[in-house]
């Protein structure tokens, strides 16, 4: 079986392997100061119309509850950086990471690639595969494991990559060695602060979604306020302007997962195009997509309120 320094080594090679862009390991534990300023978070509601995230709150904070016995989390990183652009400048705005197909499917494949190298090549353990669709605070397990800090836009920034990454974890019943986590940030620089159109990060680390672009256009459900008309710069699903903004995304490279690639017609939709889109288009120029999630009706929302 070998050390567990070995063991978190050949973990870190196989995720190199199916294409991660970083693996970092941290010891699963109760997560006590987390738990207390999310609760915090939670009752201030500046969650907004997410409910489900009140919901297996022990779950959130402590990752024995997700898996029996558990002492590992395994977190991994995927770059999805791109320096491709829609054609026209005019047209309404997506975010980068809804270009390619659902990045949940995409990490899932490699993560369930990995517990089952895990369990072939070092030992039969038992685990769980997650990618932001459960009741698990991926950010903060990536800081423990080595990986990076959270910015003041609350996204996961990390030194190598940027905040341009995708985050899945896994957790194990299996002791490894454990990663020391960062001391770097970014508490010099305000500039995704300043640049936040809606006024959404209302301080460092701390997001009212109730106010955040990406929220308005994905996760709530009926009327955008309209109060945020003239401040959306014409984005209709999701928003990038404080990664966008951020000096540690300035040298970020472009991935490297094919699926991650737009589809050209996607590029070349002009603003009349989008202005007039039929529900067969977006069935398939999005299949499979994220912004699948919202549904046609979804996106039709978000793009009648940024032409008023």
């Amino acid at each position: 079986m070998g050390s567990k320094q070995k063991l978190s080594e050949m973990i870190k090679s196989e995720a190199k392997k199916l294409g991660f862009d970083a693996c970092g390991i941290a010891k699963a534990e109760y997560l006590k100061e987390e738990a207390r300023h999310f609760k915090r978070w939670l009752n201030s509601k500046m969650h907004g119309d997410m409910k489900y995230m009140e919901n297996y709150f022990h779950k959130r904070v402590d990752p024995t509850n997700l898996v029996k016995g558990a002492k590992s989390v395994i977190v991994v990183l995927l770059n999805y950086y791109t320096d491709k652009e829609q054609k026209d400048k005019n047209a309404p705005k997506i975010s980068k990471y809804a270009y390619g197909k659902d990045y949940h499917l995409v990490i899932k494949g490699r993560l369930y690639q990995l517990l089952k190298f895990i369990n072939n090549n070092i030992n039969n353990i038992n685990g769980r595969v997650f990618v932001d669709s459960a009741p698990v605070l991926e950010r903060i397990w990536a800081v423990k494991a080595g990986l990076g800090w959270i910015g003041k836009n609350s996204n996961l920034i990390s030194p190598v990559h940027g905040s341009y990454v995708f985050i899945g974890v896994l957790i194990i019943d299996s002791e490894l060695h454990y990663d020391i986590q960062t001391n770097e940030s970014c508490e010099a620089c305000d500039k995704c602060i300043t640049a936040c159109p809606t006024g959404a990060i209302i301080s460092s680390k701390v997001i009212d979604a109730r106010k955040c672009i990406s929220y308005l256009t994905i996760e709530h459900r009926g009327l955008i306020p309209e109060k945020y008309h003239e401040k959306f710069n014409s984005r209709i699903f999701g928003c990038d302007i404080c990664q966008d903004i951020c000096p540690w995304n300035t040298k970020s490279k472009k991935h490297k997962i094919t699926e991650f690639e737009p589809d050209p017609e996607l590029l070349k939709m002009g603003k009349n195009d989008w202005y007039n889109l039929k529900e067969e288009h977006f069935n398939r120029i999005f299949k499979g997509s994220a912004i699948e999630r919202i549904g046609y009706s979804g996106l039709k929302r978000n793009i009648d309120f940024i032409r008023k």
